[in-house]
């Protein structure tokens, strides 16, 4: 008998219950798992608490524009009935707009890039000025272990 992950359950489940309400079948097919198993698990998960389930990122992204175009009452409704709520409808889309952001949105400003670089640039240099002084270190620890040892050697004799 194969055991599966619940990581992998939960994904699964998510496709076979609204929004998105994918064919038994076909996701059967499409994740090797029987048609009796997906049923069983879809079974145990609508008698779950909705806050308990797993939404696909395809599922939320239609759920954020589904709730994009009611009202407030109507949004706070269908957040009700999908077992959602409306500030994580609000979290799903502003990472569907952070993903979705043209790369010139997302590139530092010329400001923050000189200013990086000569916080960079202060951080090699004192980088370097510490392996200096530990090299340094190093050496003077080094020889004091030589004199130590040529000063102990003559005592001996």
């Amino acid at each position: 008998m194969a055991r599966y992950g619940e990581a992998f359950r939960n994904r699964v489940v998510a496709r076979l219950l609204p929004p998105e309400s994918a064919a038994v079948g076909a996701v059967s097919r499409e994740v090797g798992v029987s048609v009796r198993t997906l049923e069983r698990w879809r079974e145990d998960a609508q008698t779950r608490p909705a806050r308990g389930r797993a939404w696909s990122a395809s599922a939320r992204l239609e759920a954020v524009i589904t709730a994009a175009a009611l009202d407030e009452a109507g949004k706070s409704a269908w957040c009700r009935e999908h077992g959602v709520f409306p500030a994580e409808l609000e979290q799903w889309r502003a990472s569907a707009t952070t993903a979705l952001a043209d790369p010139e949105d997302v590139r530092a400003s010329p400001q923050a890039t000189r200013a990086d670089k000569k916080r960079i640039k202060d951080l090699e240099r004192e980088l370097r000025r510490k392996d200096k002084a530990l090299a340094e270190t190093a050496a003077l620890l080094v020889l004091s272990k030589k004199a130590a040892a040529i000063f102990n050697k003559g005592e001996d004799e």
